[in-house]
């Protein structure tokens, strides 16, 4: 049975399908058959206050959620501006959906007011787009769309509708079969390399675990937490990967790469068995490729297999669902551990009193002064009142570094930042979406003063829908990061960092209409972060520190993963 819909019902017929409880969202010209479709639509629309942000909404959606993400956008600016968000989610392999408007079928070509050729411009940052152009493939359409978004590798996907489709009007049948022959997915894994695994993971004496986003992806934290457990091995989880075995696991060791601790990254240098599950060894990891766990066998574990051997050449390859492969490894260590546990246990008991003997000698602790707030001091704090059970959502720069530094994360999906892209002003925007997947979860969004004012609008949508997002502003008044590198590397010549001019989040808060507060002093922040969780709607807060701190351990860039700089360099006394 069908029924005679318009192009826009059509649409939101297939959202509510496809399981959609919101869309983030800025209408226009094109899409106002949608817009006056949704007006008496179940599904909630979150009216943000610039099309990135909706992108990056839908995301933090996504990853709070394992559901996919959905964002609109109207034709030419609208589209374009959503392209960051989609670059975003397609390097963190995040599923969204993005629903663009067109011109009509008869303009395109045209050059036409608002008019831009958005299945051209997104084809490369997208794991697939579509153009519609006929009513009558609508339908297929998207729900092919949120199969390839949330199959396999995830990713975003984009479907550019013409306005003559959402205007007109067609018989709708229900979807039932997505049929695409050219797009396969392999799920399983081969049941003779999970074999083989398991046996060279009894064989080893210093296996270490590598965790990664894929992990998060694919629902895998209860599988990756019994191979720990089972192996007794340590474990390291990437930026992405924070929250895939819990923070308080004795076996997790920290994050590891440019900015892990010395003994995370001291792990991967010296293990002889290197479990990577989920991961792409991306260069923020690794250092410098050639020296990377240079004693190490490596098993790759990965549903995607352009991943496999891309960097680093894996000595067992295993192509599948890091869920499912692990389910069946486990079952496979455990009917060898009779057999192979005990042939090395001597050899393993030395591997983790080597890790703990780093652990005592450079342990990754905090930093606190009397007479300033430190910036590791802001994220102790923030962990304190988290408990690992809090979404934090960050920005990028140092303060995301710190953050995954100093901020546990029990469960899977409360860790929320940009890996790959490192997209600044993604903090706020996400938080949102995080918030709206999870009305009744504690979300923080931390920000740096400089992503801040990329993202400062979205003040207007938290107050618009009273989210009680928390939103922690680490104000040292330079872009931090870029400031690090320029000491560093480039003489101190410290060129266009400095942020000299910063609003009054106080005042700033008071206009939006929301409360907020200014933090001095290191007596001060607790008790404001307190005032700041207790507050019922959302909370703008200004916390004042350390200009001139800077993130460590540090991996230099061409460096080796072993060659970190684990403090400042003490200043050499001259001889008067």
């Amino acid at each position: 049975m069908s029924n005679l819909m318009s192009g826009a019902r059509i649409l939101l017929e297939c959202l509510a399908r496809e399981g959609v409880d919101v869309i983030f969202g800025y209408p226009g010209g094109v899409t106002l058959p949608l817009y006056d479709v949704i007006y008496d639509n179940p599904i909630r629309h979150v009216l943000v206050r610039h099309e990135e942000n909706a992108a990056f909404s839908a995301a933090g959606y996504a990853r709070a959620t394992g559901k996919v993400g959905v964002c609109c956008a109207t034709s030419g600016p609208g589209a374009t501006n959503l392209t960051t968000g989609l670059v975003d989610a397609m390097m963190d392999s995040i599923p969204i959906v993005a629903i663009t408007g067109q011109v009509t079928s008869k303009l395109i070509g045209s050059d036409a007011f608002q008019e831009a050729d958005t299945f051209g411009i997104t084809r490369p940052c997208t794991k697939h787009n579509f153009l519609v152009k006929d009513i009558k493939e609508l339908a297929q359409i998207v729900h092919e769309a949120f199969h390839i978004a949330s199959t396999g590798r995830p990713g975003p996907v984009l479907v550019d509708i013409t306005k003559d489709v959402l205007q007109g009007q067609a018989h709708y049948t229900p979807v039932n079969e997505i049929h695409l022959p050219g797009y396969k997915v392999v799920t399983d894994g081969h049941a003779g390399q999970i074999r083989r695994a398991a046996q060279m993971m009894w064989e080893a004496q210093r296996p270490y675990v590598y965790a990664g986003g894929g992990i998060l992806a694919a629902g895998a934290s209860p599988e990756l937490k019994e191979l720990v457990e089972t192996l007794d091995a340590p474990a390291v989880c990437t930026l992405m990967g924070l929250g895939g075995l819990p923070g308080s696991h004795p076996n997790f060791i920290s994050m590891p790469g440019m900015h892990g601790s010395y003994t995370a990254n001291m792990g991967m240098y010296e293990c002889d068995l290197l479990i990577a599950l989920g991961v792409r060894f991306d260069d923020r990891v690794t250092g410098r490729l050639a020296a990377f766990a240079p004693h190490a066998k490596v098993i790759h574990v990965d549903i995607d297999p352009a991943e496999i051997g891309k960097n680093r050449t894996a000595d067992l390859p295993i192509v599948g669902d890091v869920k499912k492969v692990l389910s069946k490894l486990n079952r496979n260590l455990k009917e060898l551990e009779p057999e192979m546990a005990p042939k090395n246990a001597e050899g393993r008991k030395s591997w983790w009193k080597q890790i703990r003997a780093w652990q005592a000698e450079h342990p990754l602790e905090p930093v606190f002064s009397a007479d300033e707030i430190k910036p590791q001091h802001l994220m102790y704090e923030i962990n304190k009142l988290s408990g690992g059970k809090a979404i934090v959502s960050v920005d990028v720069g140092q303060h995301q570094m710190w953050a995954a530094q100093f901020i546990k994360f029990d469960n899977p999906r409360t860790w929320i930042c940009s890996g790959g892209l490192g997209s600044m002003g993604f903090g706020l925007p996400a938080a949102i979406g995080a918030q709206m997947a999870h009305p009744d979860q504690t979300v923080f969004a931390i920000c740096g003063d400089g992503g801040f004012q990329m993202a400062l609008p979205e003040l207007a949508t938290l107050v618009n829908y009273q989210l009680p997002v928390k939103v922690i502003v680490m104000n040292n008044g330079y872009l931090g990061m870029v400031r690090q590198w320029q000491e560093l590397f480039y003489n101190n010549r410290l060129s266009s960092v400095e942020l000299s001019a910063f609003p009054n989040v106080e005042l700033l808060a008071a206009a939006y209409g929301m409360k907020g507060r200014i933090v001095h002093t290191p007596m001060e922040l607790a008790g404001a972060l307190k005032e700041a969780l207790a507050e019922p709607g959302p909370y703008l807060m200004d916390v004042r520190v350390s200009q001139f701190e800077n993130v460590y351990p540090m991996v230099p860039a061409g460096a080796a993963i072993n060659e970190m700089v684990l403090a400042p360099p003490q200043p050499v006394a001259v001889p008067r």
